[in-house]
């Protein structure tokens, strides 16, 4: 299968290495420095390439890919926080009692992104808001960038005003070729284990968008900062204590090389139902599967739903210190780059179980397959939203799960003997 020769473009060495000895187990590949094959693993401008018009490129039956032709309307931060809230509009039109209000106006159910601007698009908007509530402190990032790069917070419009300065734009106004940043209200208050801020990074396997079929990673992680959480403004600069990601702290002074400042998912239960309880982080991991469903099905509608593509998501959530969950961003490339022992190994496991999902069996790749994989084969992931199988249990199957409520007989039953029900989006 040497088609498309030179186009497949590897994020890092480390994890060529490792997608490398995957395709091999599977007998799909013989090593060589040039050589090709059906199954591609594409970073997100190659994606780009493939299926633009101008190339003329047309994928055959055999050829699969890891990325949705448009997955930026959702790992794009502007677009994610757009379409978002379009899906509330509509929701809200449809008269949904998913996106029912407070009475101080905010969603009940779908209240799950920062209050958010497009810089400098919506910059009159964020000066309303920002004067609603002068005191409180916000953070900028660049649309189109990862690994924490251009990110800043300010709590003075004076600093939004010396920023356009510095990037040589004179007015909010004018577009011109600035590029596009967001402004979200800074989440002050996150939750801290040992004093020290954290997040979520967590992996979603979408199969199909139309209809919906999603897969939930059970083997996520939590990030931590080096430094200890404080919402002093005198602190605002220092993002070893804001901002998670291991690109920044690993060039932290604390950085641990052993376990590098990681937590497991599980570790963060073990310890949230210690100190807070069962029922209660049960309902916070329940209401994060919420947030990643509601996200995917906001894009699904204009997401181009190739059949030879699939894509995993790295979900970056953080949790504030009332347990509420936030969605920050979803990454198109969540790195598979190991950055200790245990990572090398979760990242290996999450390649080989989503590579048995994408193609079960090990076979050679065939878009045309019903993308329903037996159970066996799922190794960490399980099922997250299966919308056919929603579909026929009614329309009011979400809200019914995301109020708590059960459905049929079995789920009384469960809450009389107070066991956890199971959600009944899943």
């Amino acid at each position: 299968f040497r088609i498309m020769a030179g186009k497949v473009k590897w994020v890092t060495d480390i994890e060529k290495s490792v997608l490398i000895n995957n395709f091999e187990k599977r007998g799909w590949i013989q090593v060589a420095e040039n050589e090709d094959w059906n199954f591609y693993w594409m970073s997100v401008q190659t994606i780009r390439n493939v299926f633009s018009v101008e190339t003329g490129y047309r994928l055959s039956d055999d050829q699969i890919v890891n990325h949705f032709p448009n997955h930026y309307e959702l790992t794009r931060k502007d677009l994610m926080v757009k379409n978002i809230k379009r899906y509330r509009k509509e929701l809200e039109k449809e008269g949904s009692p998913l996106a029912e209000k407070d009475e101080n106006g905010k969603y009940i159910y779908l209240d799950f992104v920062p209050v958010t601007f497009m810089l400098p698009a919506d910059y009159n908007l964020f000066v309303e808001e920002f004067r609603k509530n002068p005191s409180s402190t916000w953070i900028m990032k660049p649309c189109g960038k990862a690994q924490g790069k251009g990110i800043f917070l300010i709590n003075k419009l004076s600093q939004i005003k010396k920023w356009s300065r510095d990037s040589k734009t004179s007015s909010f106004v004018s577009q011109c070729s600035k590029e596009a940043y967001v402004i979200s209200l800074y989440i002050n208050n996150p939750l801290l284990i040992g004093g020290k801020k954290f997040d979520l990074r967590l992996y979603v396997l979408v199969s199909t968008y139309r209809p919906l079929r999603c897969y939930m990673y059970k083997l996520g992680f939590c990030r931590f900062c080096t430094v200890k959480y404080t919402p002093s403004t005198s602190e605002l600069d220092n993002m070893f204590v804001h901002l998670t990601n291991v690109a920044i702290q690993k060039h932290g002074d604390d950085y641990n090389h052993i376990h590098g400042g990681k937590w497991t998912v599980s570790n963060l239960r073990l310890y949230l139902e210690s100190t807070r309880g069962k029922e209660v982080t049960n309902k916070l991991f329940d209401e994060i599967h919420w947030i990643i469903v509601q996200s995917l099905k906001a894009v699904a509608p204009v997401m181009n739903n190739d059949k030879h593509c699939f894509e995993c998501y790295g979900y970056d959530i953080i949790i504030d210190d009332k347990l509420k969950p936030w969605l920050i961003e979803v990454n198109a490339s969540p790195s598979l780059t190991s950055s200790t022992a245990n990572d090398r190994i979760l990242k290996y496991n999450l390649i080989n179980d989503t590579l048995n999902i994408a193609v079960p069996n090990g076979e050679i790749p065939d878009c045309k397959w019903n993308k329903s994989p037996p159970k066996e084969v799922l190794g960490n992931y399980e099922v997250l939203y299966d919308e056919e199988m929603a579909q026929s249990d009614g329309p009011d199957r979400d809200l019914r799960s995301r109020s708590g409520q059960s459905t049929g007989v079995k789920g009384n039953r469960a809450r009389d003997l107070g066991k956890p029900v199971v959600t009944t989006w899943k």
